[in-house]
């Protein structure tokens, strides 16, 4: 067995402050989050300071939303010394309150704004993808959120993976899950088929963000049943074997569900929110389609509304523009161009 290896959570000290790896992190995803948005955000013409205002905005909204959510499922442990609910840097954030704050800030923004909402979003879904990728890697570093037990050879031999993971995934003499690889990795895919879709003629506003949905919950309802230190409630005895049983096909592949204290809860909370984020997004996709609120593509110019009344010689200009050369489309197709040779 190789030496052990605790990682220092601390990464440097200015005096009295210490500048943990985890906030360190969760920077970098932040950062690099925002600048693959700029980066699509350039190709629609749009101002490269409504990414880092969002994120200025955003950021500390996702952290507040993140904790509250994880504080009130576990009161029990911050009734009694209420100041620790702001050690923040000790760990306890939940993704999904983070994804709250984060959209309910973008929808304010992007209002005030004048951009609809929709649009915004899926420039900003690879980045989250890229958030959550690096921002796991916080978790490694405070060897946190792994899962269950393994041995070491399945993390050597099967998984193939370097000493530095598995030496951090040994844990008081027992090795885990590195579960935040899994869902790191999880993401990387997800921003690769997001790089492949995105420009797709079938691909309407706002499919792209909802998708984004749609593939961490299904990664997360995976992954999260690996995990020992799941958020949980005692649910019906129905629902607890529905999703044990939805969850059953890892079995197949060698994988058993991280240890729930049955006194604490039978139904992990956030296999239960990927399951209603699945489903309320694939709705939502068919609902924006029935009605119309999704024919406008990914392609199409953004516009906002309170920038365009400011130029409107310009949009005359390009609305005429436009009618012409969709006139002498119809016109060619239709037989009635004159320039057309048989």
């Amino acid at each position: 067995m190789g030496a052990l290896l605790a990682i220092n959570p601390i990464a440097f000290s200015i005096g009295p402050l210490a500048v943990h790896w985890y906030g360190l992190i969760l920077g970098l995803g932040a950062v690099v989050g925002m600048l693959i948005a700029m980066r699509e955000g350039k190709r629609f013409g749009l101002p490269q300071e409504l990414f880092m205002d969002i994120l200025l905005f955003g950021v500390p909204s996702a952290i507040i939303c993140a904790r509250i959510y994880y504080v009130a499922f576990q009161w029990d442990q911050y009734k009694d010394n209420p100041l620790k609910i702001f050690a923040i840097w000790e760990g306890g954030i939940a993704i999904y309150g983070a994804l709250i704050g984060a959209v309910i800030c973008a929808v304010i923004y992007t209002r005030i704004k004048g951009y609809s909402f929709w649009r915004i979003a899926d420039l900003c879904a690879p980045g989250l993808f890229a958030g959550q990728l690096i921002g796991r890697w916080g978790n490694f570093v405070n060897q946190e959120a792994y899962g269950g037990e393994v041995s070491e050879s399945f993390l050597r031999d099967t998984l193939h993976l370097p000493n530095f993971i598995v030496n951090q995934m040994n844990i008081e003499g027992v090795f885990h899950h590195p579960t935040f690889l899994y869902e790191s990795l999880w993401n990387l895919v997800g921003i690769l088929l997001i790089f492949v879709i995105r420009r797709r003629k079938f691909v309407r506003a706002g499919e792209i963000f909802i998708g984004y949905f749609i593939w961490y919950a299904i990664g997360r309802f995976f992954i999260e049943a690996l995990r020992t230190d799941s958020l949980a409630f005692q649910g019906p005895n129905w629902l607890a074997s529905l999703i044990h049983g939805m969850w059953t096909p890892m079995t197949w592949f060698g994988f058993e569900e991280g240890y729930l204290d049955a006194a604490y809860g039978n139904v992990r909370i956030s296999q239960l929110v990927a399951i209603l984020f699945f489903v309320i997004a694939i709705v939502l996709i068919i609902v924006r389609r029935k009605n119309g609120q999704a024919n406008i593509r990914y392609s199409d110019p953004i516009v906002s509304s309170k920038l365009s009344t400011a130029l409107p010689a310009v949009d005359e200009q390009h609305r005429v523009e436009g009618a012409s050369a969709s006139d002498r489309n119809d016109k060619k197709f239709s037989g009635d161009d004159p320039s057309r040779k048989e």
